[in-house]
């Protein structure tokens, strides 16, 4: 009898665990969580940034010349910081408690309290202050700029170096381990790497067959640059060792921004097209796209949270429907 239950009891486990895993299977990588309303907001919405523990995002509406605060408890506006010329680029560092804002219309890198949103400093790069990151290895906000430079600046906005660059930069990342940074240059038809420890490039891998790369993710611990394009819309993947492309797949049109999620092995492609393509990573250098969604016209800029497990899209305001973030937890 003994052995005749304990077979009984191994069956039913194991029926358990099929189900379970097939119930996985079926998931899909990610599901419509809400909406959250930005009302009055006119315009084409650029980048995002977020303050986790606080639990507030930052979006900049570049259209309506303004900085939306979102409560990510409440789904509600905070605080708009208003008077803006095209902000482009926004950064929330915790540390300092400290709001980076760069605005393509003047040209203007803006510090504001992340506390009170008071003005604290203004630094002046003369045209198109674009996309901004931070380096945290030494502790500066970098800043794409103008036909082709990259500006370092302390979190009081003092400025410590300035890179130039054949064009424009587009999106950009920074090794956390390495002291490498990928800029995309889509003018230039290149991605420039740039040795952080030097303040110079040190590479230029150009490409032949797409263009206009626009947003870029970083798998740093495979080596692998997760690249954007958008004429024809791809997704590359690119050894970081060499250069060389070892994977490139059919991806959501007008892509702005595009993330790697390194717990699940992910790559969220958002598309101004109206959809997120979502690819699988077998391996670091097998993907494959597991699942597409449909979004709004002209979501093409997001932010993905891993800490709170959620993929944001800005979609702005078309015809009768009105601005709001889209949000998604991921599974």
């Amino acid at each position: 009898m003994p052995s005749i239950l304990l077979k009984s009891v191994r069956v039913v486990v194991a029926s358990v665990l099929l189900v379970a895993v097939a119930g996985m299977a079926q998931s899909p990588p990610l599901v419509a969580d809400k909406e959250i309303p930005l009302p009055n907001v006119e315009g084409r919405i650029d980048h995002l940034s977020v303050d986790v523990k606080g639990q507030r995002l930052f979006v900049s509406a570049l259209g309506n010349g303004t900085v939306e605060v979102i409560d990510l408890r409440s789904g509600r506006r905070l605080h708009e910081i208003r008077g803006l010329e095209e902000p482009q680029g926004v950064l929330y560092e915790p540390e300092s408690h400290r709001l980076f804002v760069a605005c393509g219309g003047d040209g203007t890198v803006r510090a504001y309290s992340g506390k009170t949103y008071a003005l604290l400093k203004t630094a002046s790069l003369g045209d198109d202050a674009d996309n901004v990151r931070w380096d945290a290895q030494k502790r500066e906000v970098i800043v794409g700029y103008g036909s082709g430079g990259l500006a370092s600046f302390t979190v009081d906005l003092k400025q410590t170096g300035n890179l130039e660059l054949p064009s424009h930069p587009e999106s950009f990342r920074t090794e956390q381990q390495g002291t490498r940074l990928y800029v995309n240059l889509p003018k230039s038809h290149s991605i420039a790497v740039v040795d952080r420890s030097r303040d110079a490039i040190i590479d230029m891998w150009r490409q032949s067959t797409v263009a206009d790369n626009f947003p870029m993710a970083l798998d740093e611990d495979d080596q692998r640059l997760f690249v954007g394009f958008r004429s024809p819309a791809r997704l590359l993947v690119v050894n970081t060792a060499d250069g060389m492309t070892v994977a490139q797949m059919g991806t959501a049109g007008d892509t702005d921004d595009l993330f790697y999620d390194s717990e699940a092995q992910k790559i969220y492609v958002i598309g101004g097209a109206g959809f997120v393509d979502v690819y699988q990573q077998t391996d670091a250098d097998h993907y494959e796209r597991v699942d597409g969604l449909s979004t709004a016209p002209g979501a093409r800029t997001g932010l993905f949270v891993p800490e709170l497990h959620r993929l944001y899209v800005a979609a702005p305001k078309r015809g009768e429907d009105p601005a709001r973030i889209l949000v998604y937890r991921t599974e």
